[in-house]
């Protein structure tokens, strides 16, 4: 569980980058090198290497050396990981909202308006 917990910390701080988020979104449309993943960032072709470095040491991303180019893929085990993780948070948390649910449906009661003289009309008869 300990491991299991460091591969998920390493995947969430690779995902709290919007250009690695950036770098995985165009990975899963199909494998890219380094400099296609830097064409759309004014970023240095050494900045998104670093970022791809973060996303291969969370193991959300694969390379290879392919010739003189490195070539990025996403690993859909480490993406199933993290997407496992958040699915069981997504359940416990609808379990705990629907038990809430019938807990406040139970205790509402209907609100019937009090019958009472408005101060005008106490003193009529």
């Amino acid at each position: 569980m300990v491991e299991y917990s460091k591969e998920l910390d390493r995947a969430f701080h690779a995902l709290a980058d919007a250009t690695r988020r950036g770098i995985l979104e165009r990975l899963s449309r199909g494998p890219a090198s380094v400099s296609e993943l830097a064409k759309p960032y004014a970023s240095s072709l050494a900045a998104i290497q670093q970022h791809v470095q973060v996303l291969e040491a969370s193991g959300l991303v694969v390379t290879q050396k392919r010739g003189r180019t490195r070539e990025c893929r996403i690993s859909s085990d480490a993406i199933l990981r993290v997407e496992n993780w958040l699915s069981e948070r997504r359940q416990l948390w609808e379990r705990r909202f629907d038990q809430l649910e019938r807990l406040l449906e139970s205790e509402e009661k209907p609100v019937h308006p009090k019958h009472s003289k408005s101060p005008t009309q106490k003193g009529k008869k």
